[in-house]
């Protein structure tokens, strides 16, 4: 837990308030003193498994083999993770761990079960309703690095169609965390417009007026202490900026909306098809920045549903839906109808999500931190599946790494744990961003209690 409260605020015209970043340069000696902050975490979830070798089908996911991993290797190599190629010796490959319990009626509910938990499944409720028996990875960050209630951040980009619709963050045994969909609810709830003034929320909302205007005296002030160091200035400039960048994606950035409708409109229009991308690189965005202003250690971000019927859009083809896409016939049972170039569009589906991945990572990275360090040094971004293929395997689960969480990890690799349950991949991952065990231990016995414990060496620098 943290032993002062690092946030900063600006209160100004109608109670708005602007989170800001830690300034470094302000704060007491004594807490300057204290080093590098607690870690951050977030996972971005993708569905229906990925395009691997399965049966007669050739890997077009993984990298070629275990090893050191460059960006000219990673281009030549041409996989779904070759999205990632210009973060290369930022990137830790993890294969070979799995989830440890079946699945209870529903493979896709069971995997989304255990994603983030590795805790078994929930005899009842059962099947599509099934629930985990376990706090994830996301809560155990939040309850010991966060300030005192503050939950992860728990978002959502897409269409909750009503079969499985949340599936990744728990407080505990069957206590499933709902996840928002809607960027701008998450904009009001963490920088501080929420009981701001109607009609100045219909100004911001229609680019007349910004959440840097209505603090402009209090960040001018700021601007103007003379203990202000030139590299949290420039922090600063970057901060305005990204609010400023994020009013206007929020607000123009979904067509078809043609005009400023009010805001109790956009969650259904943010869960649309088309805006499957545009939400979730707003949601990344948020992200970021609440990282950037440590509002929060740990994030989620679920892309479509359980079993992501999204029909996505590839160079300009919109393609059949994802899960039938990922069982390769017309259907979401094991008997329809074969869809012509299925593997392909599975293929390209998951690079797609690379491109998604690559946007958030990009953003942790153009942030620095308080010691003038990018903040995607301080974090551990993960891109995770809830399945391992499109035979709903719970072997060889994705897991996708940037950031290395102030040097805990290794980089510039991909690595086979040795199928290994996925349990010891998160306990290396708590310890990575700084929690511990009661009494000051390192983690090893995250997940359900018959798992063998401790970390995978592999991953560690």
């Amino acid at each position: 837990m943290k032993d002062f409260n690092r946030r900063r605020f600006l209160i100004g015209t109608g109670g708005a308030v602007m989170a800001m970043p830690l300034l470094q340069s302000l704060l007491p000696s004594t807490a300057r003193a204290g080093g590098q902050s607690p870690g951050f975490f977030v996972a971005m979830r993708q569905a229906n498994g990925v395009q691997c070798e399965t049966g007669e089908e050739i890997n077009r996911f993984w990298p070629e083999a275990p090893g050191a991993l460059t960006t000219a290797g990673m281009v030549a190599d041409d996989k779904a993770v070759s999205e990632l190629a210009d973060h290369a010796e930022k990137l830790l490959i993890v294969g070979g761990t799995r989830f440890a319990f079946p699945g209870n009626g529903c493979g896709h509910s069971g995997g989304g079960n255990q994603c983030l938990t590795a805790a078994r499944v929930s005899v009842t409720p059962a099947g599509n309703e099934s629930l985990a028996e376990g706090e994830s990875v996301d809560n155990v960050i939040a309850r010991q690095l966060n300030d005192k209630g503050v939950e992860p951040l728990t978002l959502y980009a897409g269409r909750m169609s009503g079969y499985i619709n949340e599936v990744l963050s728990y407080r505990g045994p069957q206590d499933l965390r709902p996840a928002d969909p809607n960027p701008w609810n998450v904009f009001e709830r963490e920088f501080g417009l929420v009981g701001v003034d109607a009609e100045i929320v219909a100004q911001i909302q229609a680019r007349r007026t910004s959440v840097n205007d209505l603090v402009k005296d209090q960040m001018g002030a700021v601007l103007s202490n003379s203990r202000l160091s030139a590299l949290d200035r420039q922090r600063l400039e970057l901060h305005q900026q990204s609010i400023r960048d994020l009013e206007v994606d929020l607000t123009c950035s979904l067509p078809p909306q043609t005009e400023i409708d009010a805001m109790e409109a956009m969650a259904d229009f943010a869960q649309e098809n088309d805006n499957r991308e545009i939400v979730a690189r707003m949601q990344a965005d948020l992200i970021a920045l609440a990282f950037a202003c440590e509002l929060n250690h740990a994030a989620t971000l679920q892309i479509g549903d359980g079993n992501d019927g999204t029909e996505y859009i590839i160079n300009g083809e919109r393609l059949p839906n994802f899960h039938m896409v990922s069982h390769r016939i017309f259907a979401h049972g094991s008997e329809g109808d074969p869809i012509p170039g299925a593997e392909m569009m599975h293929h390209e589906i998951d690079r797609l999500h690379g491109r998604m991945f690559k946007h958030l990572v990009d953003r942790l990275a153009e942030y620095t931190d308080s010691l003038g360090q990018p903040l995607l040094d301080n974090t551990i971004a993960l891109w995770t599946n809830d399945l391992g293929n499109r035979y709903h395997s719970y072997a060889n689960i994705p897991q996708i790494i940037a950031g290395n969480a102030n040097g805990y990890l290794r980089q510039g690799h991909y690595v086979d744990a040795g199928d290994v349950t996925h349990n010891q991949f998160f306990n290396t991952i708590l310890n990575a961003v700084g929690c511990r065990k009661e009494g000051g231990a390192p983690i090893d016995d995250f997940g359900d209690e018959s798992l063998t414990g401790g970390e995978i060496v592999s991953m560690k620098a």
